[in-house]
């Protein structure tokens, strides 16, 4: 099986249709799992792989962001919308926490558009503290089709994702992106990053503009979040242009934005 240079976790709140494979097997359906990340295919690292992660996931689709669109299920290697009988807020709930957003904010029939076939044929009895949503208990359904303006749709708050830490207020200091309701470090190992990709540390942030970006060597060893910055440039959000996980040594990336309102900014000790 082929090694990675740089271990990864699957992360597949980002991935679409066509985005994994399995390659050098006996066929289509055996081999090594490979995810498709800005048209180039990378192997996944077996981290906190099971057979659960393999059978089924879970998406949101037609919405206006990563946390927002119809609630589909993946299973025998088709997708299959969720009627809304079969899923409440509770379900809802452990979704959007399964998939690195906030809370749910609106949970509502055809609202990201009408089911497709298959159907879903289970109805979700999720307690709310489950991890995943196939963690959930489910009962059998004998459904196979859902009425018109059924199809569970759902919108989850979008999460804050990212800060600046260490500096004197909160648009400069050291990069951080929360993942999986985890805080770690931007790791600045591509050399490219550069006051545009900066720019999108600053939107997100509502601050100002990039003033200046810096590069650290850090010699202790950690684990944190890669991003692309080719990826910033192109347009796309932070949380869409985060790669890989990293362990190794590690380069800090310090980011420092103009501020808007000064009144509004509180001030921290370095």
């Amino acid at each position: 099986m082929h090694q990675c240079v740089r271990p990864f976790v699957l992360t597949y709140m980002l991935l679409q249709r066509d985005d994994v494979r399995l390659v050098e097997g006996a066929g289509r359906c055996a081999g090594t799992l490979e995810v498709n990340q800005n048209k180039d295919w990378k192997p996944v690292d077996s981290f906190d792989w099971n057979l659960k992660s393999a059978a089924a996931s879970v998406r949101l689709v037609n919405g206006n962001s990563l946390c927002s669109g119809r609630v589909e299920v993946k299973s025998d290697q088709s997708w299959s919308s969720v009627c809304e009988a079969d899923f409440d807020q509770q379900d809802a709930q452990v979704l959007c926490r399964e998939l690195g957003c906030g809370p749910p904010s609106v949970l509502q029939g055809a609202l990201y558009g009408e089911a497709e076939a298959p159907m879903w044929t289970k109805e979700f009895q999720c307690e709310g503290s489950e991890s995943s949503l196939l963690d959930c208990g489910s009962s059998g359904s004998a459904r196979n089709t859902c009425s018109p303006g059924k199809a569970v749709g759902l919108t989850c708050s979008e999460p804050d994702v990212v800060r600046l830490v260490g500096g004197t207020n909160q648009c400069a200091g050291r990069l951080e992106m929360k993942q999986y309701g985890e805080w770690k470090a931007v790791d600045g190992w591509d050399a490219d990053w550069n006051l545009q990709s900066a720019a999108a540390v600053c939107r997100e942030l509502d601050c100002g503009s990039a003033v200046s970006t810096e590069r650290r060597r850090d010699s202790s060893e950690r684990s944190g979040w890669d991003i692309k910055s080719s990826c910033l440039q192109s347009g796309s959000t932070l949380r869409e242009c985060v790669e890989t996980w990293t362990v190794g040594s590690f380069y800090k990336l310090e980011i420092t934005c103009s501020v808007l309102d000064m009144d509004s900014l509180g001030t921290r000790d370095l």
